[in-house]
């Protein structure tokens, strides 16, 4: 009988550890392969040339010209401890995993603001591994060379708010007809998705 539960034990050894080196050539796949994707898009475009033409629009709005309700709003609906987390929350992402396997489909992202910024800009909105690793090393790269309120305003600037538009201005003059900084605690809030 020891000799069952031996074998029984062997071959349960043994699946875990073909499970774990499947797991660690995957995710180096994903790894090496996310990379290349971004190192891919910043020689087609350097970040540095992305954020002139971001910042370089008739009507880019920096955070000081924002009702300081609108982005408290946008933190509240996007990225509670935007300010306290690095380029990846391994919170929203460990959470958003679990949640996904629970719904056996990609339903949701977990991604930080400065990983939307990173999206955004260089990437699809195809939910796809691969792209989100890249996505990743996007985000590092962004919070290398530019600070948290900078990155909030690429955000603003750069997001849908629906009916065609694409930026923080564009939506307040086209839904409220006022200036961003003119808009009333309602309308501000409702903008940013609370």
């Amino acid at each position: 009988m020891k000799s069952v539960f031996r074998l029984i034990g062997r071959i349960i050894a043994t699946l875990l550890i073909t499970v774990i080196v499947v797991g660690c050539f995957a995710v180096a796949y994903l790894g090496i392969t996310g990379y290349n994707e971004y190192k891919a898009v910043l020689e087609e475009c350097p970040l540095e040339t992305k954020i002139a033409e971001l910042r370089g629009r008739d009507n880019f709005i920096t955070k000081d010209q924002l009702p300081e309700i609108y982005v408290n709003a946008v933190l509240a609906a996007e990225d509670h401890n935007y300010y306290g987390h690095g380029p990846i929350s391994i919170v929203s992402t460990a959470r958003a995993i679990l949640k996904n396997i629970k719904a056996r489909e990609y339903t949701e992202g977990g991604s930080t603001i400065t990983q939307q910024v990173a999206k955004n800009l260089y990437f699809t909105q195809e939910k796809k591994l691969v792209r989100k690793v890249a996505e990743m090393f996007m985000a590092i790269e962004l919070e290398r060379n530019y600070s948290k309120d900078e990155i909030f305003e690429f955000y603003v600037n750069n997001i849908y708010y629906g009916s065609g538009y694409y930026c923080i201005y564009d939506a307040a003059m086209g839904y409220y007809d006022v200036h961003p900084k003119d808009l009333s605690d309602f309308d501000a809030t409702e903008l940013a998705g609370v």
